[in-house]
């Protein structure tokens, strides 16, 4: 299979779809990969290091998406790039399809085969290739939450773990999963109080075993959610409902009650976001202030840390990307009912329900999908 990986063309997005290793090991495999010039440089990694572990290298994208049977991406592709998609190609990539009418619409008519990292599935019921960004977006919120919480930019001017003598600012985390999980640790290592909500005692009990006296855990409600977040100074919105766009669970109402200078940090942005009042930001321009809250809602955190995001993605996404080019789209979705979870679009039908559900497009199961297309 030809494989072609672009480079990414969202705002300060510079990871890339494949490592020179991830590269070496389809090649091994008997497969083509082309890079487009300069993808790789973001992390490090100079053509000269792609050509070394046997890719081409191609002037521009649009010569990668001519040739490539299978595109393989970080980001949603952007409105040129899915100009360019075939119905002949699958694409292996993050989507985050339901609250993107546009980017859904566009998939819709280029007839290709589209696979959503973020809705392939594992044995356990977890994400397994939203898992390692979702580590590095819950470190990397209480990083930007507590350079919001600066005098500077916008925030009380607060430091998020005190001194002696002096009290820790308060962080909320609203929801348990692994973001959640992994903003608690960073929160409570650098000395923050720290709270988190989830509706599942599951969870809770997790969570309380692994943090101890150090993290309060309590039962999601309206009431308890309200009283928490109006007497947080960082409240992480880590909440994910598979496919689905994100319930809005604080409200307009209750961020104009915050205390003025607290900080929301909302990584559910990507699926549409969890507070009433976020809108998706950049690297670039990361923040904006609501009633005096200080908004912090890129929809690419871990873009941030592209070395680190991209290795530690492609090792979840490679078996994947290997099992689609050796044994083509059809054969490989229908031979795994967990990466089958992850087929969003394919010949113009939706074939996750949620997405379908959050647009009122018809659902085709991705089985009988499959069966129609390539018969």
């Amino acid at each position: 299979m030809h494989i072609g990986v672009p480079k990414e063309v969202k705002v300060a997005e510079r990871r890339v779809g494949l490592t020179p290793s991830g590269v070496r090991e389809l090649v091994s495999h008997g497969h083509q990969v082309t890079i487009e010039t300069d993808a790789g440089t973001g992390i490090g990694a100079p053509d000269a290091v792609y050509v070394e572990a046997g890719a081409g290298i191609a002037a521009t994208a649009a010569d990668v998406w001519a040739d490539a049977e299978m595109i393989v991406k970080v980001k949603e592709p952007q409105a040129p790039e899915r100009a360019m998609l075939s119905s002949d190609q699958t694409l292996f990539t993050y989507l985050h399809l339901a609250p993107d009418v546009p980017q859904t619409d566009d998939l819709i008519k280029s007839g290709a085969t589209c696979i959503a990292y973020e809705t392939v599935t594992d044995v356990h019921g977890g994400l397994p290739l939203l898992a390692p960004m979702s580590q590095v977006a819950g470190r990397m919120s209480i990083q930007a939450g507590a350079h919001c919480l600066e005098a500077l930019n916008g925030g009380a001017g607060l430091l998020l773990g005190g001194v002696p003598g002096v009290p820790s600012a308060r962080t909320v985390v609203i929801g348990g999963g692994v973001v959640g999980e992994n903003a608690i640790e960073m929160a409570i290592g650098l000395g923050s109080q720290v709270t988190v909500l989830d509706r599942s005692l599951e969870v809770l009990e997790r969570l309380a075993h692994r943090f101890g006296a150090e993290l309060e855990t309590v039962y999601s409600t309206t009431a308890s959610l309200e009283e928490a977040v109006l007497a947080a100074d960082l409240v992480v919105g880590a909440v994910l409902v598979k496919g689905a766009t994100a319930p809005k669970l604080v409200s307009a109402e209750m961020v104009k009650a915050m205390k003025p200078g607290s900080v929301l940090v909302d990584v559910a942005i990507d699926q549409g976001g969890c507070f009433e009042t976020s809108r998706a930001t950049t690297h670039a321009e990361p923040t904006y202030v609501i009633d005096d809250v200080v908004h912090y809602c890129v929809a690419n955190m871990p873009g941030g840390v592209p070395r680190t995001s991209t290795y530690a993605l492609n090792n979840a996404t490679l078996p994947f990307a290997l099992s689609l080019a050796d044994r083509g789209p059809r054969d490989a979705l229908l031979a795994d009912q967990h990466l089958l979870g992850g087929l969003n679009v394919c010949g113009g039908m939706i074939t996750e329900s949620r997405v379908a559900e959050a647009q009122g497009h018809e659902f085709v199961a991705p089985e009988r999908a499959l069966e129609i297309v390539y018969g």
